[in-house]
């Protein structure tokens, strides 16, 4: 080869634009607005009912379903919350269902961990076998026990009662099965220790897995307590006296009596909503948190 040859210049390489890093980074960003703009349209359209419902509350009757539809209240009409008050009886509503929310809760958490204690770190024969049987009742619809639960609860004499829906929904075997997942990321040398310590396993569950379980019980006593919110069909089934109604039989008897009081509905409505997102925003991160790393291995 002569030395012509070694000083040509070597032909420009080109690269494929799409192989380039900074056109790979360029495509990543695109993909991403993509997705957080989809994102945005999806939670906006979740999001629409509940601020038509706030939105309608703060309006006249005549102004709730007019067309077009006016999405900012004009005049704003904050008397329908003092209405609401005055023409139902929602402080009762309101503090029966927190009542029996908080109670249910408590015993929930309380029982579900404590039972998915004894399945995740107590060797016992028949122990798997127990916990398939007891996450088969999962599989079973409560509408095919619903009457023998009924008849049950009439013999012991707790039907018309508080203590009935306390008593049905004390146990439950979803919180045993999340916590039973959570426990199971625990190393299980924090137990060994503790017991070569001296400590007793009640005190290992009090002291150590506790502690350690607090996005998972945040998430169990979110998860509780909106459900015993928002039941309907139990209190139907065994709250019959009007002082023991709960927010969600409270307003089904208002909207019969006044059925075309449509901003006193939306009105109520809010009231029941309002407790439960306050709740989940401010245990939002605890139960993100739970939810994720609940059947990880750590």
């Amino acid at each position: 080869m002569t030395a012509t040859d070694l000083s040509a210049p070597a032909p420009p390489i080109t690269v494929p634009v799409g192989s380039r890093p900074g056109g790979r980074r360029g495509a990543a960003r695109g993909w991403r607005i993509v997705g957080y703009a989809a994102l945005g349209l999806a939670a906006g359209g979740l999001l629409l009912p509940f601020y038509w419902m706030v939105v309608a509350s703060l309006k006249t009757n005549n102004d709730v379903f007019t067309i077009p539809i006016k999405w900012l209240p004009d005049p704003v009409v904050w008397h329908n919350y003092v209405d609401i008050w005055q023409r139902s009886e929602m402080t009762t509503w309101l503090k029966n269902t927190l009542l029996l929310s908080v109670v249910v809760t408590f015993l929930q958490v309380f029982t579900g961990s404590f039972a998915a204690y004894g399945f995740a770190r107590i060797r016992f024969p028949g122990r798997n076998l127990l916990f398939l049987a007891y996450l088969g009742t999962f599989a079973v619809p409560w509408q095919s026990y619903m009457i023998p639960q009924f008849i049950l609860m009439s013999k012991l004499e707790l039907s018309n009662t508080l203590w009935s829906i306390v008593a049905l929904q004390a146990f439950g075997a979803f919180g045993v099965f999340l916590m039973k997942q959570y426990y199971e990321t625990i190393p299980e040398e924090l137990s060994e220790s503790a017991r070569v310590d001296g400590l007793t396993e009640f005190g290992i569950y009090r002291r150590i897995m506790l502690p350690l379980s607090r996005p998972a019980l945040a998430s169990l006593t979110l998860l509780t307590f909106v459900t015993t919110w928002n039941d309907y069909l139990g209190p139907l089934i065994y709250l019959r006296s009007p002082e023991l109604r709960t927010i969600q039989l409270g307003l089904r008897t208002f909207i019969d009596e006044y059925n075309a009081e449509y901003a006193l509905i939306m009105t109520g409505s809010v009231l029941s909503v309002l407790p439960v997102a306050v709740i989940f925003l401010l245990g939002q991160r605890y139960f993100v948190e739970g939810i994720a790393t609940t059947g990880l291995k750590g």
